[in-house]
């Protein structure tokens, strides 16, 4: 049984559910004022497919969680309007916490123990630290060489060092995510620094005066650097390869694959950031798909393995000038997919792992 709270009849009421009905758990945040965060037009589009192959989604926060039941959120497909829920445990939870310090918190922590005592199906179990996620798949023979060499900026000789030899390296936020904050240092033949942003460039005297002006954000912000490869040109800029994965069938499977190629400037392919989308048909080969194919289940297997079950991430892969497969990152919360059949074939596969984790013998 669930009861929802009418507006217009100022009034709760019941919806009868039967033990076949999958109820899926959507985990987000709330702002200060208690109002709920996150991608609501995700929410939208995920509780329209659920309610269309027989099912329900209740959006709530870590803070809403009772000893027995859910105060939440549901969405009302054929009235486009959200209704105040409460319920018991999901069948299922998804977790779409927007901000990383919010899964740093008491009540997410306390959350995730009690549906661990609960034993209900969860994922993803959080964002990934980019110096993390290097440190695990540098100790496996098959990635290994596909990830650049990266270190964590903790002190000026160290960075220094690691500038000295590699001559250009990627800055990037620990943390960070969308391609934001992140900056390309270069050690110039005269000793010199150029460091290039998204939006900015700046030369310094010699490394020194760059840590001087420079170091409180790197450390402040726990900051990687990454070198930086020479990518693979097409059309004489660089493109990356944005892979979508789902655990589907017990093996993890590609469900889109965007490229993103750089347009402005060379530090990210991010949309955003002035990237520019274009299909994949156009750079595809047998030899793509058999690399994005392998990766993305042995980097499924790996990411469950080390930290828990993934149902879905995403993957940032490129081609380095010299052929090889370069992986520069993977995400645990993908950013929506501008193609719109690869987002409408997340929303899809999403439903139906919702309901095979939800083991009730529904069909999508």
């Amino acid at each position: 049984m669930i009861q929802y709270y009418d507006p217009e009849q100022k009034t709760w009421l019941n919806m009868a559910t039967n033990e076949d009905m999958p109820v899926i758990g959507i985990l987000t945040g709330s702002k200060k004022d208690n109002k709920i965060t996150g991608n609501g037009r995700l929410f939208r589009e995920l509780q329209k497919e659920i309610s269309k192959n027989g099912g329900l989604s209740v959006v709530f926060t870590p803070q809403k969680i009772k000893d027995q039941s859910i105060d939440g959120y549901m969405y009302e497909p054929n009235k486009d309007k959200w209704y105040t829920a409460i319920c018991s445990f999901p069948h299922v939870i998804y977790n779409r916490v927007p901000f990383q310090k919010l899964e740093k918190s008491k009540p997410y922590q306390e959350a995730l123990q009690l549906f661990k005592n609960k034993q209900i199906p969860f994922f993803n179990y959080g964002f990934l630290n980019k110096y993390e996620l290097f440190q695990i798949f540098s100790r496996d023979t098959f990635f290994q060489p596909l990830f650049p060499k990266t270190i964590t900026i903790h002190a000026k000789p160290s960075l220094h060092t690691f500038l000295e030899k590699h001559g250009q390296l990627y800055l990037k936020p620990a943390n960070g995510s969308k391609g934001k904050g992140i900056y390309l240092l270069h050690l110039n033949n005269d000793g010199s620094i150029r460091l290039e942003g998204q939006k900015e460039e700046r030369i310094y005297h010699d490394f020194h005066s760059f840590w001087i002006k420079r170091s409180h954000i790197l450390l402040k912000k726990s900051y990687i650097a990454q070198e930086a490869i020479l990518p693979f040109l097409y059309n004489g800029k660089r493109f990356d390869f944005r892979i979508l994965v789902h655990f589907q069938n017990n093996h993890y499977e590609v469900i889109g694959i965007g490229i993103r190629q750089a347009k402005e400037q060379d530090i990210t392919t991010h949309i955003p950031n002035g990237g520019v989308i274009i299909p994949y048909e156009e750079v595809q080969t047998l030899e793509h798909d058999q690399f994005i194919s392998e990766v993305a289940n042995k980097a499924g297997r790996l990411l469950s393995k080390e930290i828990g079950f993934f149902g879905e991430f995403s993957i940032d892969a490129g081609i380095s000038e010299d052929g090889r497969y370069i992986i520069y990152e993977i995400n645990s919360k993908p950013m929506k997919f501008d193609e719109k059949e690869i987002e409408e074939k997340r929303i899809q596969s999403l439903v139906r792992l919702f309901f095979e984790l939800a083991g009730l013998n529904k069909k999508v």
